[in-house]
């Protein structure tokens, strides 16, 4: 992955936390959230992490890439920059 969505930079901003309240658990617990599964399970893990972008995404967030490796370092990408992704789907034409 040369770009991703770090979840907890975009909790931060679009809730206006600082970074010490964007530790996985206390941000599910801010949403009235509970861990489920076992703590430090990397399937468990991401499935609360999308539940929080879920929940995000219900609030209204535009979640966009906001970090990427370039030559080696990881970069912060600004928030300025244009949405990245795929186009907005479509509803499915039927012939009559």
């Amino acid at each position: 992955a040369k770009k991703w969505i770090n979840i907890r930079k975009s909790y931060g901003n679009f809730y206006k936390v600082p970074r010490n309240q964007t530790k996985l658990t206390i941000m599910l617990e801010k949403l009235g959230m509970n861990y489920d599964g076992r703590p430090h399970s990397g399937l468990d893990d991401s499935k609360n992490i999308a539940r929080i972008a879920i929940r995000m995404l219900q609030d209204g967030c535009e979640l966009r890439v906001n970090e990427r490796m370039h030559a080696g370092q990881l970069m912060t990408v600004s928030s300025s920059a244009p949405l990245e992704g795929a186009p907005v789907p479509q509803m499915p034409r039927y012939r009559n």
